[in-house]
């Protein structure tokens, strides 16, 4: 898929540049430029190993211990990676110089854009998974059954299509957990008999958060900070027309090779 991608990209890429600023400079040969590269807040690059550090730590690491708050259950290994994070924040923020960041025009308003956008959209899932939750005694029982045939078995390719739909409106996380426990809940089963079917629910939850700019909160980022510089970006359905025109044939490949030829 990835090579795929990078295929297709490299094709757009070409075509829009030489449409704007000519052919492409001859493999070997360099353009010509006067200045001199330099990057500054360097020390950052460390916080970001500390920052994937605290996430595989947060998910290698197994606690008994855990807490309740306002009725949420917060384990322990993502309660440090999270005081982690908020130390690395405020550690970034205090080492580097403050002309760096004036020079990037580095400021909040992208990310509380998409924390409010989130936060909305957390809080209207809750009511779709707690009703695909109850399986085939909820309302949602048809598109349930979409998933399993009269035997019960597994449907692969039904749940790479509908983790990866719901995923691609709603979000990545929710959405593979709800697949998750309609395929059986028991990890050693999923991991083992039914290895097929967890790959499937993986790469749907996955694969298409890229369809939409809210399938992922990274890809409303890029495109909040893009319009904040002033690049002009598709509208949401202009994007999906994208989205949907490059990357639904990649997944069709995809459910082919992995679900259905072996």
């Amino acid at each position: 898929s990835s090579i795929l991608l990078l295929a297709i990209f490299y094709v757009i890429d070409h075509k829009y540049f030489s449409r704007q600023y000519g052919e492409l400079p001859v493999m070997g040969k360099t353009l010509s430029h006067n200045k001199s590269i330099k990057i500054y807040g360097i020390k950052n690059i460390f916080l970001l190993v500390a920052i994937i550090a605290g996430v595989l730590m947060s998910g290698i690491w197994q606690s008994p211990i855990s807490f309740e708050f306002l009725e949420v259950h917060i384990a322990l290994p993502n309660l440090v990676r999270d005081i982690i994070f908020v130390i690395i924040t405020i550690t970034s923020m205090l080492i580097t110089p403050k002309q760096v960041r004036a020079g990037n025009e580095f400021n909040w308003d992208p990310i509380i854009e998409v924390a409010k956008l989130f936060l909305g959209i957390f809080i209207t899932i809750v009511p779709v998974l707690a009703i695909l939750r109850e399986g085939h005694n909820g309302a949602l029982a048809p598109v349930v059954a979409l998933v399993s045939d009269s035997q019960n078995t597994p449907i692969n390719s039904m749940y790479f299509w509908l983790s990866g739909l719901l995923s691609g409106f709603l979000d990545n996380a929710p959405t593979y957990l709800v697949f998750f426990n309609l395929a059986s809940g028991d990890s050693a089963l999923l991991m083992t008999t039914l290895e097929k079917t967890l790959l499937a629910i993986s790469m749907g939850s996955v694969f298409m958060g890229a369809l939409s700019y809210i399938g992922n909160a990274p890809n409303f980022m890029v495109k909040s900070i893009a319009t904040q510089s002033k690049i002009i970006m598709p509208s949401f359905f202009g994007y999906m027309k994208w989205s949907i025109g490059i990357l639904i044939p990649v997944f069709i490949i995809d459910n082919l090779i992995f679900f259905v030829l072996f």
